[in-house]
């Protein structure tokens, strides 16, 4: 390689080395929990979009603070070992992967690192701590491509006045019009295509978030994994689209495997994408799907996670790391539907399951009385204060909060109750660690295992399990 004409890191030259819009060069040594590539010029920290650990780049400076700096990539210069070609042609520009030019086993280890960097940095563990509790290696899945159930996407209108739905570039809310995408279901490819095209044709008003007018919000599809059914969802502003009632009739009879065509209403200006009222327009207003070997319906809002396969996965490692012997009492804190909850209830004496929304809890007993479990009860209301109010002490405390974490409250309620096993299953590392943390101080619970698993292939998301006991 021909030496550089740019400045190197260790370059005095300059007045200025630090300056918005300057080109400089440098080598990506490491990728950050954001998914951006980093590296430094002189002692300046440089955080670059689309890049990998090894690349050599030219960048651009976007950003300058005092000790770190934000680029575009410019030009590459030498093309790390764990490069390769995107699978999605808009990869550079949609801001819904950060890591499609990532080869996959990469991917795994740089997620792999995320979760020892925060528990050592964050948690406050040990080197030989963290060597001891992350006992395997990162779950990776042979179907790292197509394997989202459920897609939502936002709505606008081109220059030309077509019809676009697709994704935001990344830090924007410019749409990069999609008509397939590489990590959804690819059943959902045709649907996103030709639903566009109909919304066109019907001439409905496409939403505009600054003047706060028009109707058509978002397009949210869902797809049972195991069923094929599928469900669409129009979020729009009112609910005034004519001849919706007809259009919908007209997609049932095109598309075999759509079960329903939903109706949700947000007439809030904010970035909450559904809002409190979903009206079925015709079909059903669920899918049903299989998840660990029970029936499950999931309504347009539901929260299920997206990725079936990976979440079975780590509910087979959570069963066999507890090792039910079928006496224990399970309470599932933030059980959503009772994706976890139900079938563990099936080894266990009593599972209880706590969620503060109410609609969630409608569809978990649902749930559970389609699969005929009888030893399950489900509970709306916070965590912190169902917890002390249940009157018994329970073998096992599950966790699955947001990505926020816990609350300090919870985990206060939890020290208080003192059960004897801790499942925490997070889906950001730095909010684990830090609760983790708190929950091992004073030696009220000590870890003893931490496994990854990859639920969120193409990005820089992980999910993991925590396995703590007194």
């Amino acid at each position: 390689m021909t030496k550089s004409k740019f400045p190197t890191p260790n370059s005095t030259k300059l007045a200025n080395p630090c300056q918005q819009g300057q080109l400089i060069e440098i080598e990506i040594t490491d990728l950050t929990d954001t998914g951006d590539g980093v590296g430094r010029f002189g002692e300046l920290v440089v955080f670059v979009p689309d890049t990998v650990t090894g690349d050599r780049v030219l960048v651009r400076l976007v950003q300058v603070k005092s000790t770190y700096a934000t680029g575009k990539l410019d030009t590459l210069l030498e093309t790390s070992e764990h490069r390769i070609r995107a699978n999605c042609i808009v990869a550079d520009k949609c801001g819904g992967c950060q890591w499609q030019h990532v080869d996959y086993q990469y991917q795994l280890a740089a997620k792999q690192n995320q979760i020892i960097q925060a528990l050592e940095r964050i948690g406050g563990f040990s080197n030989p701590q963290v060597d001891e509790i992350l006992t395997g290696k990162i779950e990776g899945f042979p179907q790292f491509l197509g394997y989202r159930n459920k897609a939502t996407y936002p709505v606008a209108i081109s220059a030309t006045g077509q019809v676009q739905a697709g994704y935001y570039q990344k830090s924007t809310h410019k749409l990069v019009n999609l008509n397939q995408c590489p990590v959804q279901d690819p059943r959902l490819n045709p649907l996103l295509k030709e639903v566009k095209e109909d919304i066109h044709w019907r001439d409905w008003p496409v939403y505009d978030e600054k003047k706060h007018t028009g109707e058509l919000r978002h397009l949210s599809l869902r797809i049972g994994r195991r069923t094929g059914e599928m469900l669409l969802t129009l979020i729009v502003r009112t609910g005034e689209l004519p001849g919706l009632e007809e259009q919908a009739s007209e997609w049932l009879k095109q598309y075999p495997q759509l079960v329903g065509v939903c109706l949700n209403i947000n007439p809030a200006q904010t970035n909450v994408i559904f809002g409190a009222e979903t009206r079925c327009i015709a079909g059903r207003s669920y899918l049903r799907e299989r998840f660990a070997g029970m029936n499950f319906q999931l309504r347009a809002d539901t929260f299920f996670q997206v990725n079936t396969e990976a979440a079975e996965a780590l509910l087979e490692v959570m069963v066999g790391e507890l090792n039910l012997q079928g006496d224990e009492i399970l309470v599932d804190a933030y059980c959503g539907i009772g994706t976890f909850t139900l079938p563990l209830a099936k080894q266990v004496k009593i599972a209880i399951g706590l969620e503060v929304q109410a609609a969630a809890i409608e569809q978990a007993t649902l749930n559970g009385e389609l699969n005929d479990v009888r030893n399950v009860e489900f509970q709306v209301g916070t965590v912190e204060s169902l917890l002390p109010s249940l009157g018994l002490t329970p073998d096992i405390v599950l966790l699955d909060p947001p990505r926020k974490g816990c609350d300090r409250a919870v985990l206060e309620a939890i020290k208080e109750i003192k059960p004897n096993r801790i499942v925490y299953v997070s889906c950001k590392p730095a909010t684990l660690a830090r609760d983790l943390k708190i929950l091992c101080e004073k030696g009220d619970y000590k870890l003893a295992r931490v496994q990854p698993a990859d639920f969120f292939p193409q990005t820089s998301h992980v999910e993991c399990a925590a396995f703590l006991v007194r």
